[in-house]
């Protein structure tokens, strides 16, 4: 039997990875005002021992009012920054499994409660809800508020609010950056011509809606050290008519290509409510096929993949070099492990756990 490809390592950038399998960034509505908290601690740090080549830390907003609700983790200050220096040096005591983190701001998205509680937007004079922003005063949903319209000196100001904080990211170690362009969030937010109605150089035609996020990674990939990754997550379609379409993420992925990005990892969705979007196992997997045969730099296809076969084929081939799991590691954070045990791989374990390898996979663990 030839070896599985879900389990050949892989280069992005100068970052080695063991295998196929990244951990996506999963919102855990858990930080007190922007600080990690020990839920981080046991939340990341089990996912730090399951195999995986990478664990991406939750989206982390770049600043207070980027943050999708008041308990989203951020990276703005020195405090934030320290609350996330602790939680990393506790996992890495634990694990040496690479560590990426995903930077965002969630424009129109943002000041909401938590899922668990709603999820609905909160209005500004709410104790957890501010005013939010985005390219233009348009709301995402019929009765959110509208958001105010950034001018280029705000614009200016988050793009700097995305270099500080990967400068931030950098003295903590991490060892690559992704920027967030998906689900409805602000980068998607000027991409898209649903949301973006500006009539100035950064709306309008395909190339003054792009101008902003590439501002965001130039400015990013010159800030964060040359020999780390810098990445992006886009939504291949918002499933919208008159919307982002895979034909425009094409684009936008050359364009990134040619400014150094070193991956491009595509979801779909999140910004218009009226979004159709024919969810089932592996959905987005066609984007990530379109992104293949247009890009070199690797890609990452995301959504419902939970099955090891399907995994395996999806690698195998060639519709993406990476799959990333999201639910199903919450689910089953030893997903790796059974992965490489049905398809019969090897993953790396903890020496603590090695006394749990089944005696039918004798050769399932190597040492971490």
């Amino acid at each position: 039997m030839p070896a599985p490809r879900l389990f050949e390592p892989l280069t992005v950038g100068s970052l080695q990875l063991a295998n196929r399998i990244v951990i996506a960034p999963m919102c855990q509505y858990s930080a007190i005002d922007g600080c990690m908290t020990d839920w981080h601690v046991i939340h990341l740090g089990q996912l730090a021992l399951s195999g995986a080549a990478l664990l991406t830390i939750e989206a982390t907003a770049v600043l207070p009012e980027g943050r999708i609700s008041y308990a989203d983790v951020g990276l703005w200050d020195d405090r934030t920054e320290a609350a996330m220096a602790t939680t990393l040096s506790r996992i890495r005591a634990c694990s040496d499994m690479p560590i990426a983190i995903q930077l965002a701001h969630a424009g129109r998205k943002a000041s909401t409660e938590v899922p668990w509680r709603g999820g609905a937007q909160l209005p500004p004079d709410h104790p957890h809800g501010w005013q939010t922003v985005a390219p233009s005063a348009v709301p995402f949903g019929a009765h959110d508020r509208a958001p105010q319209a950034l001018d280029r000196a705000a614009m200016a100001a988050v793009r700097e609010a995305f270099v500080a904080a990967a400068r931030r990211a950098a003295r903590l170690g991490i060892d690559a950056v992704q920027l967030h362009a998906a689900h409805g969030y602000l980068l998607h937010q000027f991409l898209s011509p649903l949301s973006n109605r500006r009539d100035d150089d950064f709306g309008g035609s395909l190339e003054n809606r792009m101008r902003f996020p590439l501002e965001v990674f130039d400015a990013v990939r010159d800030a964060f050290p040359s020999d780390r990754p810098v990445t992006l997550r886009v939504s291949g379609t918002d499933w919208v008519e008159g919307g982002w379409t895979i034909e425009q993420t094409l684009a936008f992925a050359q364009a990134l290509e040619q400014r150094g990005c070193s991956a491009i990892h595509v979801s779909s969705g999140g910004l218009h409510p009226a979004q159709a979007i024919p969810v089932g196992p592996g959905y987005q997997v066609p984007l990530a096929r379109a992104l293949k045969a247009a890009v070199a730099m690797p890609v990452v296809a995301v959504g419902l993949i939970t099955d090891y076969d399907h995994a395996e084929a999806i690698i195998g081939t060639g519709d993406a070099d990476l799959v990333a799991l999201a639910r199903a590691m919450l689910y089953d954070p030893r997903w790796p492990w059974h992965a490489a045990a049905h398809l019969g791989a090897s993953v790396k374990a903890p020496v603590q756990y090695l006394r749990s390898q089944p005696r039918q996979f004798p050769d399932l663990f190597t040492a971490s």
